[in-house]
């Protein structure tokens, strides 16, 4: 969760970065992190993880998702990231149904049309001579209350953290949705100065079948940012504090003088949301399957979009 610039309504999320080109790109990180990785281990990543999309993803019944199965698995990391991304504890899970894709502009346009969901901003939509237009690329410039209307409006609803991470790490704790591997191009769009159209990256994508996980669009997520989350009672089922328990928790930080714990950006005074999966502008490392982002439920950010969730039967 690095910093964010904002312009007006328009709003850069990253933990760390540099000036870009047209549209900003990040670069660096908030610690040096090793993005060396074994073809061993990405072999092992697939074999563990096969069984699984046998029962889960690629027996999607529900029309442009895929089944994400319920269990246990390791969520955070005790090395390397950042203070909240610590310590790494078992959470337990229900199987639910996630979106294989972002939601794109001409899903969200039906939306719109149908008088459920406001317009994009157009300022974000058009910026950069409509570099980010297109009907098959990841909606932006949507609040999170948006993003909420519209998954409700087709019957979802957004993805908690939990269930994000899940995703992405599978059976065996990938550290990127496809394993272990660096980010490619051929894998997903980061460090970069646009999004591109959702699903053109098919080896990068996640253990159940879904793409975009990791790079191209920031994600909205249901649940409050809580930096001290991973260490609550409520762990083991991937729950967040209460509002006021994370202003409390946020209040501390701050008196103890933890910036960064949080990222680059100030420390919040508000409950924000969270987003998850890494954008266009990010470096490699920021697309790590344990980084998590915030930014207040009322922004409307050129790097984030969404897509939904659904409980399973």
């Amino acid at each position: 969760m690095v910093g964010v610039i904002a312009i007006g309504v328009v709003a850069m999320a990253c933990r760390s970065t540099t000036g870009g080109t047209a549209a900003p790109v990040a670069s660096g990180g908030v610690k040096a992190e090793a993005e060396a990785s074994a073809e061993a281990d990405a072999s092992a990543d697939a074999s563990a993880d096969a069984s699984a999309d046998a029962d889960a993803g690629t027996s999607s019944s529900e029309a442009g998702m895929a089944r994400v199965p319920g269990g246990t698995f390791t969520m955070g990391s005790d090395t390397g990231g950042e203070g909240d991304e610590r310590p790494a504890h078992d959470v337990t899970i229900k199987t639910f149904w996630l979106d294989q894709t972002e939601v794109t502009q001409k899903a969200w346009e039906a939306c719109v049309e149908a008088k459920a969901c406001p317009a994009p901003d157009p300022a974000i939509l058009g910026s950069f001579g409509g570099l980010f237009k297109g009907p098959n690329k990841p909606v932006i410039g949507v609040s999170w209350f948006a993003a909420r209307d519209y998954c409700t409006w087709i019957g979802k609803r957004l993805p908690r953290e939990a269930e994000y991470e899940r995703a992405v790490r599978g059976e065996t704790g990938r550290r990127y949705p496809w394993g272990s591997e660096a980010p490619t191009p051929q894998r997903t769009v980061f460090s970069t100065n646009s999004t591109e159209d959702v699903a053109t990256h098919p080896t990068g994508r996640g253990p159940y079948g879904h793409d975009d996980l990791s790079g191209n669009v920031w994600e909205w997520i249901e649940d409050d940012y809580d930096p001290l989350a991973y260490s609550r009672p409520g762990a083991a089922e991937g729950k967040p504090g209460t509002c006021e328990e994370i202003i409390a928790a946020q209040n501390k930080l701050r008196a103890e003088n933890k910036q960064g714990f949080t990222g680059t950006n100030p420390i919040p005074t508000e409950c924000e949301k969270n987003i998850r999966g890494g954008a266009y502008n990010y470096p490699a490392s920021g697309l790590r399957s344990t980084n998590r982002i915030h930014h207040p439920p009322s922004f409307k950010l050129r790097m984030t979009g969404l897509r939904c969730a659904k409980d399973a039967p």
